[in-house]
């Protein structure tokens, strides 16, 4: 199977490793597949976030390259229903751009809302949000390392300066994540 996997290339491989990490899984018993697929050195082809063990996950391959303690929103647990809830989204996404000054130490923006998110929040007269990020701590405290124990964000994912640094070169835009319970 490993074969006909390289074959395919490696946004074929891509989406059989996002499909082999199910939503519905506990996340606690759920490890990243292991793929053997051409991948250039140094750069994360997959995001996983797991939000249940605070962690952020670069993958290259389906190997995990390194793993990060992140903050997530005030209310974490569940899926995110509107706007201002605290929550971070659950699904697959993407990365689809990046903004070197922000509020906070550097930011990649998650493709949060998709058009079911649009749709579930229309459905309840509420306002999906946007604007989830993955960042560093805020620029007016950017030694408070101690944010890394809690959750204050307003649903993005937060990590320290220094590691929002690696990130950001390890990530390009496009990179598909995915965010589970």
């Amino acid at each position: 199977m490993t074969r006909h996997l390289l074959q395919l290339g490696g946004a074929s491989v891509l989406a059989v490793l996002l499909a082999a990490c199910s939503p519905l899984q506990s996340s606690s018993t759920r490890t990243p597949t292991i793929v053997d697929a051409p991948v250039s050195p140094g750069r994360a082809d997959a995001i996983l976030v797991e939000k249940g063990q605070r962690r952020l996950s670069l993958l290259q391959g389906g190997r995990v390259l390194k793993s990060y303690k992140v903050s997530l929103g005030r209310n974490p647990v569940g899926d995110k229903l509107e706007e201002g809830d605290g929550r971070t989204p659950e699904g697959d996404y993407f990365i689809d751009w990046r903004k070197p000054n922000s509020a906070y130490y550097k930011a990649l923006h998650v493709s949060y809302p998709h058009r079911s998110d649009y749709y579930d929040a229309r459905e309840a007269g509420r306002s999906p949000g946007g604007a989830i990020m993955i960042h560093g701590l805020p620029n007016k405290r950017p030694n408070a390392t101690w944010m890394r124990n809690i959750d204050w964000t307003e649903g993005c994912i937060a990590v320290t300066n220094t590691e929002m640094d690696e990130i950001w070169r390890s990530v390009r835009d496009g990179t598909p994540i995915r965010i589970v319970p």
